[in-house]
């Protein structure tokens, strides 16, 4: 039984680094800007750019960052890249948060919590 609650452990833990992996992308204030402006719609480049106040080169690299996470897609038209928030990646977001922040069966937490505090 310990063997057991140690795997379910590790697999927890892998959950939670993913998820953990998942919010630094997104724990910089100017890719919640963007992501913010991306909520619209799908946007070109060059409308992000005109709504910030960065560099191109910045743009990209955020872009770059948002698109390895899976938060971001981008489509390529002619000499314009045009970018898109990951609806997928929005429902496993809030799946994710659901599972750590919701009451559940089978909680982390059973087994060390008194009857009390229940």
């Amino acid at each position: 039984m310990l063997f057991v609650a140690q795997n379910m452990q590790e697999v927890l833990m892998q959950k939670y680094e993913a998820a953990a992996q998942l919010f630094r992308m997104l724990g910089e204030p100017m890719r919640l800007a963007i992501l913010d402006m991306l909520s619209c719609g799908e946007l070109c480049a060059c409308d992000i750019l005109e709504g910030l106040t960065i560099s191109q080169s910045t743009l990209s690299h955020h872009m770059r960052v948002l698109q390895q996470a899976g938060i971001v897609t981008a489509r390529k038209d002619a000499t314009w890249v045009y970018y898109t928030i990951n609806p997928k990646i929005v429902s496993e977001l809030h799946n994710i948060l659901d599972e750590i922040l919701l009451p559940k069966q089978n909680c982390i937490c059973e087994g060390i919590m008194s009857e009390e505090n229940k």
